[in-house]
């Protein structure tokens, strides 16, 4: 089945050979999908005769790619409520409370765990988020991180090795065994089952010499890394994450100059993650200084149990106009083509002859409506890989 989403007011493509400025945009537009791919995508007066068998009518609204969620942490069980209204009456949020997670994620069977991450996935679809990565890292055992990989794996595959995200209570004091047994026994037998390989470097984690350690272990064994940088204070894990290729660098909240000329040179995307710096108080990061010296910026929900507990891009998107100095344009370029960026994916982001047609259907006129209105559901349809995979009617 062909199909011809018609009569779109605004069609952002994110390629500017097709359209107006980095988005690509288009207006006044058309779409022909056909076996799970972008066929055409241009102006409605130039649509190719028979191009397609079904014709669906926008009625004048905005077509966007699918949002690429290039950060999360999916596989949980429990919450940690409490610990958010604690900290809402002016306790700082401190990374020690992944650890109430993983004793929760431990106790869990993996039915409970395979039912939260539907339900978070299914979320996520109806704000607009077509890929979305996932990560292990409350288990903290060999046995449970390979677990959390597996039902991860069941549901994306866009899944991360993250046994070093704090050391877990039975390594106290110890924390350089616990690298001994991220490096060995458990990228033994979690590597198979992820393709990245990710490390908080950070206050109340893994230090530099740490962090490098896990990475490269990972590296071997033929995972592609990605590194949690700066966000609770200024440290190695940006220069890090460069000097080794990373796809991705994320959180970038406390950033040196250095820092950002070191992401501008290299490959490295900075992912930056403004619901957990909306939901813990934080300082965030600072956008405008990033894309004015010519990084390439993702933005991410970093949906997790304890920091951000939110699936919505659209809800970061206005945050990071409305607090970061990033334009509307910048946002969704950033919350689509970026998040792609950040994966090494060519195949979404985009909607441009050859990309999987992973299509979202504003209920607007434009995409800055995505800022303009905060809190509204604005997702009207969602297509992915040309099927219709929700709609709000």
């Amino acid at each position: 089945m062909s199909l011809l989403i018609d009569d779109v007011g605004e069609l952002v493509t994110n390629d500017h050979t097709l359209g107006d400025g980095p988005l690509g945009v288009i207006c006044d537009a058309a779409l022909v999908v056909d076996a799970g791919r972008v066929l055409w995508a241009g102006p409605r007066r130039s649509v190719p005769e028979g191009a397609a068998t079904e014709r669906y009518d926008a009625a004048g609204r905005c077509v966007i790619p699918g949002f690429v969620d290039s950060h999360g942490h999916l596989v949980f069980a429990g919450d940690r409520a409490a610990e958010f209204a604690a900290r809402m009456s002016g306790r700082p949020y401190a990374a020690g409370g992944i650890r109430t997670t993983v004793a929760a994620t431990r106790a869990a069977d993996d039915a409970a765990l395979d039912a939260g991450v539907v339900r978070l996935a299914a979320e996520s679809l109806r704000s607009g988020t077509t890929t979305f990565e996932t990560k292990s890292g409350y288990g903290l055992t060999t046995a449970d991180e390979a677990r959390s990989l597996r039902v991860a794996g069941r549901h994306t595959d866009e899944v991360t090795f993250l046994g070093a995200h704090v050391v877990p209570p039975e390594y106290a004091g110890r924390p350089d065994d616990y690298v001994d047994l991220l490096c060995g026994e458990m990228l033994d037998a979690c590597a198979p089952l992820a393709r990245w390989v990710d490390v908080f470097c950070d206050r109340g984690a893994f230090d530099g010499d740490q962090a490098r350690a896990v990475l490269q272990a990972g590296m071997a064994r033929g995972l592609a890394p990605r590194v949690h940088a700066n966000q609770l204070q200024h440290g190695p894990g940006i220069q890090l994450a460069v000097e080794l290729g990373a796809a991705s660098a994320d959180h970038v909240t406390h950033v040196s100059g250095a820092d950002i000329d070191a992401l501008a040179s290299g490959t490295t995307v900075a992912t930056l993650l403004p619901a957990a710096e909306f939901s813990t108080r934080a300082v965030y990061p600072d956008a405008r200084a990033l894309l004015d010296a010519g990084v390439t910026v993702a933005l991410a929900a970093d949906c997790n149990p304890g920091s951000s507990y939110t699936t919505s891009l659209p809800f970061c998107i206005a945050v990071a106009v409305r607090e970061m100095g990033m334009t509307p344009s910048e946002a969704v370029w950033s919350a689509t083509a970026g998040g792609a960026r950040a994966l090494r994916r060519t195949d979404v982001g985009r909607l441009s002859p050859g990309a999987r047609a992973d299509v979202v259907l504003l209920d607007a006129p434009s995409h800055v409506h995505l800022a303009y209105r905060p809190g509204v559901p604005l997702v009207s349809r969602v297509w992915r890989g040309g099927d219709l995979a929700w709609s709000a009617q």
